[in-house]
């Protein structure tokens, strides 16, 4: 170990895009902050989640919407084109290079530290880089975003094949004639989508009744409508039992749940050259040392609002992202971290308590006393999880925000439910020949408030966050009524909803 000890204000455990806006808010009132990163600055989402995963989606998203446009679709001679596809992922991806990510951290004024972190006690730290090791000590705070890590059962054998997981999914060179996915979450469906469209012969397993289970039931089974006509083999209530790799490929023993009243289901082999396992992720703090302080490894750390984890004295231990098994998207994440970024700068705000408070202070915070002098310490800011958004980028795209209305009733509100079909409003009609969604809405009846909404059809993603700054806002929908729509566009469904409902 190295005799050197390295001090800052505040040490951020994951150099991705949660712990970069979370080490970038924390430096506003001039701490130190250090940010640790054993792999590509840039994290999960730049390299082998979001931005790959929709670079890949892409093509096929742009063909379909032209194909279905007279005057635009005689202009679309074939299929997408693979080698083109996979090389505009490359450049999305700056071909697994990071120097972009790294100069931007150097000019945000951070301190960058390769290397694998592990706690050894409060605020103190190891960090391992290339078998050396270095002591480093946190003044104030240590702020864990170090993400999550793709699950793989151990049952049944799936992780003694070399499967693939989001990563070698996102980041393939070749194209598998056949590809399993097994799992009908926001990964699975997605990458069932992009092969598909990219000419494998895809085979969809999920162990549940229905794709994207925290969706309404109904965007998973326009998805699965969708994707069968495509091609696709969507096999609900199938799970794979065993699984074995040879020379030809990987080979699938899939059971299939009991149906129509009989008390026993089928067996079947799915043959594929590889199999993507797309069935969940877990909280990446394994190996981090968190036993020092009293937490169990392995396991989500859990936080209050402030996004400080409890169990831990001292107030000095903060997570934010996925490592917290709230949110598992990267826009909430990055949410999450200008939220404790804020808390943190605030907090442990350096200047005298007379001293211009520079910067405006951010929206995220409001007046109430935290510990400490300085200017921005008679703030406190707190994360809002009510209206949470989700995009999932297949054809057509589903996206949805706050609670479902399954969701609603179990929280005993008093659930009002408006549906229309998006096909009908005029701006579907010059969008597409065969334009098809549907958008539903949750009302709470007692507030008279939107609580949450869904979204299916194409490009419906850009339509989502009127949604969400509805049910974030708790606008009446009375106050709704005036929001006039332009027209033709789709969001002229917002006033065929409030129609719906009697408006």
């Amino acid at each position: 170990m190295s005799n050197e000890v390295r001090e800052f204000d505040v040490v951020v455990l994951g150099a991705g895009a949660v712990g970069e806006n979370a080490a970038d808010r924390a430096s506003r009132t001039g701490l130190s902050v250090a940010l640790v990163e054993s792999q590509l600055v840039g994290g999960e989402c730049s390299y082998w989640a979001c931005m790959p995963s929709k670079a890949l989606l892409r093509p096929g998203d742009a063909l379909a919407a032209a194909r279905d446009v007279p005057g635009a679709s005689a202009a679309v001679t074939g299929n997408v084109d693979v080698a083109a596809t996979l090389a505009r992922r490359d450049e999305v991806t700056s071909h697994w290079d990071d120097d972009g990510q790294v100069a931007w951290v150097e000019g945000a004024g951070l301190t960058l530290l390769r290397g694998h972190a592990r706690l050894t006690g409060p605020r103190e730290l190891v960090v391992t880089h290339e078998d050396e090791d270095t002591r480093v000590v946190a003044r104030h705070a240590v702020v864990v975003a170090t993400g999550s890590v793709a699950a793989v059962p151990s049952a049944g054998g799936l992780a003694d094949v070399r499967p693939w997981t989001s990563r070698e999914a996102t980041s393939a060179h070749t194209v598998p004639p056949r590809l399993a996915v097994v799992g009908g979450g926001v990964v699975g469906v997605e990458m069932a989508t992009a092969f598909a469209d990219l000419g494998s012969d895809v085979t969809l397993l999920v162990r549940g009744d229905r794709l994207l289970p925290q969706a309404e039931p109904f965007a998973g089974e326009a998805l699965a409508h969708a994707l069968t006509e495509r091609g696709v083999r969507v096999a609900l209530g199938a799970s794979v039992v065993a699984a074995t790799r040879d020379d030809a490929g990987v080979h699938l023993t899939v059971e299939h749940a009991a149906s129509g009243g009989t008390s026993a289901g089928s067996t079947e082999q799915v043959d594929a050259d590889e199999v993507l396992v797309a069935t969940g992720r877990q909280p990446s703090t394994e190996d981090l040392g968190l036993e020092t302080v009293g937490l169990t490894p392995g396991a989500a750390l859990e936080v209050d609002d402030a996004l400080q984890v409890r169990g831990v004295d001292g107030g000095w231990l903060f997570a934010v992202g996925d490592v917290t098994g709230r949110t598992g998207t990267t826009h909430q994440g990055k949410y999450d971290a200008r939220v404790v970024g804020d808390v943190v700068a605030a907090r442990f705000d350096p200047r005298p308590a007379g001293a211009d408070p520079g910067p405006a202070v951010p929206r995220g915070l409001s007046r109430a006393g935290e510990a400490g002098a300085g200017p921005w310490s008679r703030y406190r800011a707190t994360a809002d999880t009510a209206a949470v958004p989700q995009v999932v980028f297949t054809r057509p795209q589903v996206a949805w925000v706050g609670r479902t209305e399954a969701q609603a009733r179990e929280a005993g509100l008093d659930v009002g439910v408006v549906g229309y079909d998006l096909g009908a409003v005029a701006g579907a009609t010059v969008t597409g020949e065969h334009y098809a969604g549907r958008v539903q809405v949750v009302v709470d009846r007692a507030r008279d408030v939107l609580v949450g909404a869904t979204f299916v059809g194409p490009d419906v993603a850009d339509m989502l966050h009127a949604a969400t700054v509805a049910v974030v806002g708790e606008v009446p929908l009375d106050r709704l009524w005036h929001a006039v729509p332009s027209y033709p566009t789709l969001s002229e469904v917002w006033l065929r909803l409030l129609e719906q409902d009697g408006r």
